[in-house]
């Protein structure tokens, strides 16, 4: 069972741009150049959503120095994450037009 997950605003950014990269993990560093959130307040969000089983992560393969850099952890919308969106989006859209989420 999901815990849940006040949606702010940011909370919002934060899924959408997740989700504009279906099937694909984005960095913390992607989420954070398309939100314009500061890690400050991206990491703690994004650590809800994963708390909550909206998300999943897993770090990089690869070692730093082979990298030249930092390892990166991606983030993927789980199955549940994306029910819970969709139930959001249902609720939500008569009132918003339907433009409230991206999922594409």
């Amino acid at each position: 069972m999901s815990k849940s997950v006040r949606l702010t605003a940011q909370t919002v950014d934060v899924i959408n741009a997740i989700m504009r990269r279906p099937g694909h993990g984005v960095s913390g560093a992607e989420i954070a150049k398309v939100t314009e959130l500061a890690s400050g307040s991206l990491y703690p969000i994004l650590m809800r959503l994963e708390k909550a089983g909206w998300l999943s992560s897993e770090w990089e393969v690869g070692d730093p120095t082979t990298l030249g850099r930092p390892r990166r952890r991606f983030y993927r919308v789980t199955a549940l994450g994306q029910r819970e969106v969709n139930a959001v989006r249902s609720a939500l859209a008569p009132d918003l037009g339907g433009g409230a989420w991206v999922a594409s």
